[in-house]
């Protein structure tokens, strides 16, 4: 009966709310944010579309992505056009191949290089930035320099300079992607081990006789993860924006590799000869693409902040 007259008490009731609500995780929270956010989910939606496309698109190619239709070679303006009939969904380039297939490598190689350069750009930044708030010093100053010299190295003249080294394939474009854009996160990954380093546990850790490695790597970082998976949806729509800018202006993926620059690029220069296609296709697969993630990145910002969690 006392224990049955405790829980009608409307302290204990809100006592036992207030557990409840601080006992919760932090993901399942995250993940109750995100998805009320319907422009994430709907990004989620389009994006996963985007991937089933680049995947198993290829299934239903009539035309490899290099095969010529000798038939329409010289026809392209008025016969290459989008048709059900001759199995080119999207139509021709000007040299008469399949646009449908070449949009899917495209897919393909975006997609690739963003999601991978764009990951391991930020986790190699991110942990260099650890490195740098944590120990702080000469360290800092060291890293820090160089830093500064990245970012002020104009991203077009070393992609020249690289390729005219090691060539140009979807490697080596994810590798100077890398290179360029290991900066990514350091800023921000080192504010918030600034922030963390003298935190109760971090001197528990200390205690026990952990080395600085593994406080970083095994303390630290995932208590940043959240910020690292945020700064992660942002950087890849904008490694994608970059392939593809240098893609656009010619010293990207090379041929017969494309991307969807490459393809846009294409496309832009054959506007004048009434093929709209070319360009309308590979545009707006990048469109949806770029959107649908920033969208992502918001909803993962406005979910993961623990400021907004309630």
């Amino acid at each position: 009966m006392n224990l049955r007259r405790l829980m009608n008490q409307p302290d204990f009731t809100q006592a036992v709310a207030e557990e409840m609500l601080t006992s919760r995780s932090f993901w399942a929270d995250a993940r109750r944010r995100f998805l009320k956010n319907k422009m994430a989910v709907i990004g989620v939606f389009f994006v996963g579309l985007i991937f089933l496309f680049a995947i198993f698109g290829g299934l239903f190619a009539q035309y490899s992505n290099e095969e010529i239709d000798w038939s329409l070679l010289g026809n392209v303006k008025e016969q290459g056009g989008p048709s059900l009939s001759n199995g080119h969904w999207f139509g021709v380039d000007e040299l008469g191949r399949d646009l449908y297939a070449r949009v899917v490598q495209g897919s393909r190689v975006s997609l690739m290089v963003g999601f991978i350069a764009g990951t391991v750009a930020v986790l190699v930044g991110s942990t260099i930035g650890a490195f740098a708030g944590y120990y702080g010093g000469r360290l800092d100053q060291v890293i820090m320099a160089a830093y500064n010299i990245t970012i002020s190295i104009p991203y077009i003249i070393f992609f020249v300079v690289w390729q005219a080294f090691f060539g140009r394939s979807v490697e080596q474009m994810i590798i100077v992607m890398i290179i360029i854009n290991w900066t990514a996160g350091l800023l921000i990954a080192r504010g918030q081990v600034m922030a963390l380093k003298n935190r109760e546990f971090v001197d528990a850790a200390r205690m026990l006789g952990l080395s600085d490695a593994r406080i970083i790597l095994k303390h630290i970082l995932p208590n940043m993860l959240w910020v690292i998976v945020i700064y992660t949806s942002i950087a890849i729509p904008d490694m994608i924006m970059t392939e593809s800018l240098v893609s656009f202006l010619g010293v990207g993926i090379q041929e017969p590799a494309t991307s969807w620059g490459a393809l846009i690029s294409e496309g832009a220069s054959t506007m004048t000869f009434g093929t709209l296609w070319h360009l309308t296709f590979p545009a707006a697969f990048f469109a949806v693409n770029q959107v649908s993630l920033y969208y992502i990145g918001d909803g993962l910002r406005d979910a993961l902040d623990p400021k907004e969690r309630k």
